[in-house]
């Protein structure tokens, strides 16, 4: 099973040559919620704090400018701790 990858506070630089500031942004009350990726999606958290636990996997701590990676046919649970708002792409 692919796993979450972080990377947390990245370079400006990284950011901007992955277009970031460009991605639309998605955003979320404190709330619990499943969720499944049918593709590949990589964010930018601009605000906030989850929890996200893969089924039969650990939880993940996810914070305020973390760039994560969901891999593909993953399915998890969102718990939602502090109002998020990130810039998201998927594929």
């Amino acid at each position: 099973m692919s796993t979450i990858q972080i990377t947390h506070d990245p370079a400006t630089e990284q950011l901007e040559s992955l277009g970031v500031p460009t991605w639309p942004i998605w955003a979320k009350e404190a709330s619990q919620f499943p969720w499944t990726y049918d593709e590949p999606e990589t964010c930018y958290i601009l605000e906030g704090e989850v929890i996200v636990t893969p089924d039969g996997g650990e939880p993940v701590h996810i914070r305020e400018k973390d760039l994560v990676v969901f891999p593909a046919g993953m399915s998890c649970h969102w718990n939602v701790l502090r109002d998020v708002r990130k810039h998201y792409r998927f594929g």
